[in-house]
């Protein structure tokens, strides 16, 4: 899977911008995204998932039945979401 990194940076650090990270793992042929908030993160900012992974398949090009995303608070084992 060939990850666009550029268009990743640029991702995180719109994130960043509102006080959330993003941590991409490869796993196989899966895109594993965990979010987690920082202190001052906004409780409301963050999309839906389906957004969420429709922005990443755009950015990244990585299809959407392969990004697995995690909010924070939640557990996102491999391979489940």
């Amino acid at each position: 899977m060939t990850i666009d990194h550029a268009a990743l940076d640029g991702l995180r650090a719109g994130l960043e911008a509102d006080d959330y990270a993003m941590e991409v793992t490869e796993s196989g042929d899966r895109l594993q995204v965990r979010i987690s908030a920082g202190p001052d993160a906004c409780a409301d900012c963050l999309v839906p998932k389906d957004m969420m992974r429709a922005v990443l398949h755009s950015a990244l090009g990585v299809p959407e039945e392969r990004i697995e995303i995690g909010y924070p608070g939640e557990t996102l084992e491999p391979g489940a979401e």
